[in-house]
């Protein structure tokens, strides 16, 4: 009987991709402090350049503390649409390479390339391939990591950075998971790390040692899959299509916001661009969400599910003001506003029917926006009601 083949799975992940892509056109700037993101005291880091990133700054940090401990970095806005536009061309390459490919953000991907060698050679000259291609044809560095599971790739991955490969060959497995600190694994974030600390469990090594009912009775079912990693057991296939289960934007404003008028003009503007992404998604929402933050952190969140699906802006943002509506008076202003749509389900999966023929012609409107905005990216149509700038949304 002929034995089964080994896998051979990469985890490709751009380097700074943010950075990179800017500096494509600023070369000046390369190998300098740079951060992607937008200057105010309530904005976060998008992306950091390696010399910054040795100085501490990390995605995700809010600007002030990124700017204090990188006083002379250069800030750069992002350029909205640049991003998924290269994306979209790093994808393109990985599926040049292999039909097997799993894309986990805008920026990495795991592709399964074993189907691959004999027509391209070892896995090593797979990843060197892809990293060639990368940098001659878009001028981006990228970091691969190359073994026979997702998870030890996209470990590799994060010891090949930056603009490296690293490869773990199936004998090497658990030797090189067992030189790792147990916040290596998946799934072990602050609050598991402080458990397993009090365990007295601060490597992989350890971790893999301590019996698994100990763990899992200390961390229920997070434990059993934290000691199946630690022994290397990952059998998790490519995952060709990632079906999106909600979508959603927010909003985190410059000031708090006391005026209702002014919190409701958002939801508007966050509920076209939450109905252009499940139009672009082929998807409709059976429920809207409406999320709010405080000034004193304190979040909440209220739902309701749609008489019929839909990925109408005006049925969104009327749905969610209602939510608004229905809290009442508000103990304190408002720090961000958030729009998400969920429950998905494929256009078209039921008739979507209105004796309002006032919502058929919104959705025409709409879908006229679509076609204009498929033509012209930079263009910024919508509504009148929203032809004032805002800035700082992010979306999920």
């Amino acid at each position: 009987m002929e034995q089964r083949r080994v896998r051979a799975i990469l985890h490709v992940d751009m380097d700074a991709f943010f950075v990179s892509v800017e500096l494509l056109t600023r070369p000046e700037l390369v190998g300098k402090e740079v951060i992607v993101g937008h200057l105010g005291d309530r904005s976060v880091v998008l992306s950091a350049s390696y010399e910054c990133r040795a100085k501490g700054v990390k995605s995700a940090m809010p600007m002030s503390q990124a700017v204090r401990l990188a006083p002379r970095a250069t800030i750069i806005e992002p350029t909205h649409g640049l991003y998924s536009k290269y994306s979209a061309k790093i994808m393109e390459i990985f599926f040049q390479i292999t039909p097997l490919v799993e894309q986990l953000s805008v920026d990495e991907a795991f592709l399964d390339v074993t189907g691959s060698m004999r027509r391209l050679g070892t896995p090593e000259a797979i990843g060197e391939l892809i990293r060639s291609r990368l940098r001659n044809e878009l001028g981006l560095p990228a970091s691969v990591g190359i073994a026979s599971s997702k998870f030890v790739a996209k470990v590799a991955s994060t010891g090949a950075k930056p603009d490296g490969m690293l490869v773990i060959y199936p004998h090497q497995t658990l030797e090189y998971l067992h030189s790792l600190p147990v916040n290596a694994l998946w799934g072990v974030g602050a609050k598991t790390a402080a458990t397993l600390k009090e365990m007295g469990i601060s490597t992989v090594a350890q971790l893999a040692q301590t019996p698994q009912k100990l763990l899992s009775k200390r961390l229920g079912a997070t434990g059993t899959h934290l000691f199946e990693l630690a022994w290397g057991k990952d059998e998790r296939e490519i995952q060709t299509t990632r079906e999106e289960k909600s979508i959603g934007a927010e909003e985190t404003f410059a000031l708090d916001v006391h005026d209702d008028a002014i919190v409701k003009r958002e939801i508007l503007r966050l509920s076209h661009r939450v109905a252009f992404r499940l139009r672009e998604a082929g998807k409709e929402a059976s429920t809207i969400a409406l999320k709010l933050r405080y000034e004193d952190f304190s979040t909440l969140s209220r739902s309701r599910t749609l008489p019929m699906p839909s990925n109408a802006a005006g049925e969104i943002a009327a749905v969610a003001e209602s939510l608004l509506d229905k809290l009442g008076s508000r103990p304190m202003p408002i720090r961000l506003v958030g729009v998400r749509a969920e429950k998905l389900r494929d256009v078209g999966m039921g008739m979507q029917l209105s004796i309002d023929p006032q919502d058929e012609h919104w959705r025409q409107a709409e879908a006229t926006m679509d076609l204009i905005r498929s033509k012209f990216p930079a263009s910024a149509l919508r509504p009148a009601s929203l032809l004032e700038p805002l800035h700082g949304e992010t979306e999920q």
